[in-house]
């Protein structure tokens, strides 16, 4: 690799770490488990950044890196303890017990998801990304990505409905 590229490497991986590490909390539940997968897809992408780097969209693609691998990744969660961290959070006087049970809350219930319709959700309600993009990133069709929408949407329903 040249040190050209090298550096559009780098300058990638600075520019894009905190959210691919965002994503890749909101899909695993985990801190260590998140920063290992985004490791695992830097080093990755670093083996075939000649031609990831010439993608007009080289962030998005590894946004979809960390999303396979997390739907591919064979080792369970050790950690049966599921915190949701807080990245970014700066100080304010609102309670932040009540929001952290509240962020807790939701977690777990989005653990009970399948991985796939877990991915479908942090895609669509966390990153914002419209369901053909979805779509591209799970290597699926959009009706599947609406379908595993509101499977999962419905399952959290169910579960705040006997919780309540």
């Amino acid at each position: 690799m040249t040190s050209e590229m090298a550096s559009a490497f780098d300058d990638v991986v600075r520019s894009s770490e905190r959210r691919l590490l965002r994503v890749a909390l909101m899909l695993a539940g985990n801190v260590h488990t998140a920063e290992d997968l985004v490791q695992t897809v830097f080093a990755r992408a670093h083996r075939k950044w000649r031609r990831i780097g010439r993608l007009e969209h080289p962030e998005a693609y590894l946004r979809t890196m960390v999303v396979n691998e997390f739907l591919s990744w064979r080792r369970r969660l050790k950690n049966r303890e599921l915190p949701l961290a807080k990245l970014d959070e700066t100080p304010s006087t609102e309670d932040l017990s009540g929001r952290q049970v509240e962020r807790d809350a939701a977690w777990r219930l989005l653990a009970t998801l399948p991985r796939r319709q877990r991915a479908v959700l942090v895609l669509r309600y966390y990153e914002d990304l419209p369901d053909d993009e979805i779509a591209s990133v799970l290597g699926c069709t959009a009706s599947t990505v609406r379908s595993n929408a509101a499977r999962g949407l419905a399952a959290l329903r169910a579960d705040l409905g006997a919780t309540r």
